[in-house]
């Protein structure tokens, strides 16, 4: 065995431990782990590519080891993870057998509580090589990978019926998409990209963006097509005083400068706005940026235009982010509506002059976070009324809208040309 291949194992499975015992977020290990930075890029890749298709794959994963073992509840947390991880390796990942098996004993060897489970871990591995293909095939994988309160959360807003596709599409994963300043088609056929019916651009190689025509030029910046919609519904913003509220990384903030707006940003985190700044400098964009928390900041003048694309469980990210699911649970959810809900009504009351619009978003699945957050809005904010999102404005999409004017993006939407981002979306008019 290579030393950077045992290396490159070592680190997922230190980080698989972070994410399913540590409750921390995949992203932000993978940012600060200080291995992971010492391989070479493409072992970084693979690094990601084992612990993400593990966390999304982990209900099948976690059913195959089981049936290979007389008292699987016994197994120790860290032997688990190892399994974990060569299963991946053999049932989705493609890895070679030998591969998949020689290093996860060896990573198994390198520790003293794993290393007398050596040869039960070659066992387990041994025999999913010989029966894991038709392991895989008899198994429900949309229903294995979801999570008990997330499957019947889904099944009682969608029908099980979509429950089911959501959870599927959550299997794959997301392809990048662009934001650009101007010239869409132009930038299409220079990328080699789709252009997608709301605007943005679908890339389907895998070259990394830094590297791509327009980059350091800031003619575009990454942000997927379902959270590009929020922005663009607050109709034509040029002169307008809009405030971007829970505005990091940025991706609105610059949709809104690019279209003419006058932006005053604002998130209470600045180590997230530091990204934004620089986002606005790669693309030559003006924004007034403030360190401050939306539920209570006051910036003078009220705003014409509000966006509002609140903090959420982020259940519709699933296909980009695949530890969501393992990290969040229901009290999230109830815990980030009453979040919502004072950002609403401070940006309703404080925020927003008489007549103006206030577009309200979130990547979630969850109807405690989109539907029923914007009914429980209206029911105590009479002076507000919904203003129906038509069809021309998602470019013909109706597919994303709900019978009364919200958009409704699914993970399963458009599957034949890679799928959306699940994402909400209300627009919401104050009385003049």
């Amino acid at each position: 065995m290579k030393k950077e291949e045992f290396s490159s194992r070592a680190v997922a499975y230190d980080i698989l431990q972070a994410v399913v015992r540590k409750g921390q977020a995949l992203d932000e290990i993978m940012a600060k782990h200080p291995e992971l930075a010492t391989l070479e890029k493409r072992d970084r890749a693979f690094v990601h590519a084992l612990v993400a298709c593990t966390l999304r794959r982990l209900g099948q994963v976690d059913a195959a080891i089981k049936g290979c073992l007389e008292k699987p509840q016994e197994v120790k947390a860290p032997v688990m993870d190892i399994l974990r991880l060569g299963v991946a390796q053999l049932l989705f990942l493609g890895t070679p057998h030998h591969a998949a098996v020689d290093t996860s004993v060896e990573l198994a060897a390198a520790g003293n509580p794993t290393r007398p489970y050596k040869g039960l871990i070659n066992a387990v591995l041994r025999r999913l090589t010989r029966e894991g293909e038709a392991i895989v095939k008899a198994q429900d994988a949309a229903r294995l990978n979801t999570p008990d309160w997330l499957w019947l959360s889904w099944r009682q807003a969608y029908g099980t019926a979509k429950a089911r596709e959501i959870a599927l599409a959550n299997l794959g994963e997301a392809l990048i998409d662009l934001s650009v300043k101007s010239d869409a088609e132009g930038w299409a056929q220079k990328l080699g990209a789709r252009l997608l019916p709301t605007g943005s651009l679908r890339l389907d190689g895998s070259i990394p963006v830094q590297e791509l025509e327009g980059y350091a030029e800031g003619a575009w910046w990454v942000q997927d097509a379902a959270a590009a919609l929020p922005a663009r519904m607050l109709g034509d913003v040029s002169g307008k005083r809009v405030m971007d509220l829970c505005a990091a990384p940025g991706g609105k903030t610059l949709q809104l400068a690019a279209a003419g707006a006058r932006v005053s940003a604002v998130d209470r985190s600045e180590k997230r706005l530091v990204r934004l700044k620089e986002n606005l400098e790669r693309t030559k964009l003006e924004a007034a940026v403030f360190c401050a928390d939306a539920q209570s900041c006051t910036l003078g003048e009220k705003a014409n235009a509000i966006l509002l694309d609140a903090p959420c469980s982020a259940t519709g990210t699933i296909r980009r982010h695949p530890d969501v699911q393992r990290l969040k649970s229901p009290d999230d959810v109830g815990r980030m509506a009453m979040l919502q809900a004072r950002l609403l009504d401070h940006a309703a009351s404080d925020l927003l002059e008489s007549g103006g619009t206030l577009v309200y978003a979130v990547c979630s699945l969850q109807p405690e976070e989109a539907e029923k957050q914007i009914d429980l809005f209206l029911e105590r904010t009479p002076n507000f009324k919904r203003k129906p999102i038509l069809a021309e404005e998602v470019g013909g999409a109706s597919e994303l809208l709900t019978p009364i004017g919200d958009i409704r993006c699914l993970p399963c939407h458009w599957a034949d040309i890679g799928g959306l981002d699940g994402f909400f979306v209300a627009r919401l008019v104050k009385a003049g």
